[in-house]
Parts: structure tokens; sequence; C-alpha cells
């Protein structure tokens, strides 16, 4: 897909990589919707990457009503949808006992049904225009069991499923689906999800992963890149020591 004059949708939007994202795209000449529920951050971001370029649109992808207002608002002000990406998610890192009920549904609606509600507003608005490229951020951690990031497996793990079988539906309408699986990435993601300092300086960066998403869209449109996996070279699980 050729991406001037493309209108693209990012959930989480206004910062990490959202905004990495977001301004990956714009650079490439497309018009891009910041989907967010933080307002400030929001207008910072729209702030920096120019409003010619990107809009603020607020939104709590756990309510149906909110995602469905938010491809309306889009659809109104820019045009059709051609590229949806489902960004927004976060996590909350403790042993087993310890999850509170909040953080297992908090952890579950943002990243899991916010995925779905986002996916199922975008497909029903690209199927009549039979064209379009929905990317699920998910993570490494749809791909194993991580000791203390348990229930954020679960959610990622049924992100995976779901867009396994959404870019089966979505092909019969010539509408692309894919899944970004990023292993560490330097972001606030971390000082959020957990009190124990993360090596960050061995992780990926936010422009990493937006490079991974756009290089995926810009393929012609009949080749569908089914599932990337990004990790750096220092991630632990691929460390070596020389012979």
């Amino acid at each position: 897909m050729n991406l001037t004059n493309q209108v693209c949708a990012v959930t989480g939007g206004a910062k990490g990589i959202g905004f990495a994202t977001a301004s990956a795209l714009t650079a490439r000449g497309a018009s891009v919707a910041l989907i967010d529920t933080d307002e400030a951050a929001l207008k910072s971001a729209v702030a920096a990457l120019g409003k010619d370029k990107a809009s603020a649109v607020r939104c709590d992808v756990t309510r149906a009503t909110d995602v469905q207002a938010a491809v309306d608002q889009i659809v109104a002000q820019l045009g059709p949808i051609a590229v949806w990406v489902n960004n927004a998610g976060l996590a909350r890192h403790r042993w087993i006992p310890d999850y509170t009920e909040a953080e297992i549904d908090l952890m579950l609606d943002v990243n899991l049904k916010g995925t779905i509600l986002g996916s199922q507003a975008a497909l029903k608005a690209m199927i009549p225009q039979a064209r379009g490229h929905i990317i699920n951020v998910i993570s490494t951690a749809s791909l194993r069991g991580i000791p203390s990031e348990t229930v954020y497996c679960a959610a990622k793990w049924g992100v995976r499923g779901f867009t396994q079988g959404l870019a089966e539906e979505a092909a019969a309408h010539r509408i692309r689906v894919t899944a970004v699986l990023p292993g560490g990435v330097d972001t606030a993601f971390w000082s959020d999800a957990s009190e124990r300092e993360a090596p960050t300086q061995l992780f990926l960066k936010p422009s990493h992963i937006a490079d991974g998403i756009v290089s995926c869209i810009e393929m012609d449109d009949f080749c569908v890149p089914r599932e990337l996996v990004l990790r750096s070279l220092d991630d632990s699980d691929f460390s070596v020591k020389p012979v």
C-alpha cells in the first residue's frame, strides 16, 4: 500500500510505540488519527506531528460505543480508513497470588477486549471498500508463559488467537491482517507494569517497531505478512556465550 494520502488510525497513539508509529506514517504522507484516553498526551502528540497531519480522538478502547464513535468521527473528518493499528495495551506484573481482580479485569479489557472491539469496528468500516489493513500489536508474551507476567500472557495469547481467526475472515473481503509481536521495548510501559527495574538498555526502541509496522503496510496489497516478531540482539532468550 502506498501510504500517501491514506487515512490511518492508531490506538494508544499518544505515546510510546503508538506515537512512533503515527510519526512514521505521517512521514510517508498519511493522515493519522491518534486514539487515546490521555487528553494532555494527545494534545502534545498532535502538536509534535502537526495538525495538518494528525488529529486527536479521545476514546476508551474497552467500550464498544466509544470505538464506533471514534471510527465514525475519523471517517467523517478524514475519509475512509485504510489502516487501523490496535496498539493500546498495558501490563501489571505480579506473582499469581498477588493480582487483584481489578488488575486482571484491566489487562483483559484493554489488551484483549480492546483489540477485539477495534478490529470489529475497523473491519466493518473496511468491508464496503474491499481494502484495508489491520495491524494488531501483540507481544512475544503471546509465544511463551512468563513468570510474574501470567495474566498479561493470557491476554496476549488470546489476542494472538483472535488475530489468526480475524485474518481468515478479513481475507475474504480483501482486507489484510498482521500480528506484530515486539519483545522488550524501551517505553513507559515498564514503569507502569512493575516496581522492578527492567533492563531497558537491552530493549528495542519504539521506532524499531514503527519501522516494522510500516514495512508490513507498504508491501503490495496482494501480499499478507501474517506475523512479524521483533526482538533485539541482546534479548536474553537469544544470548549465546562465544565459544
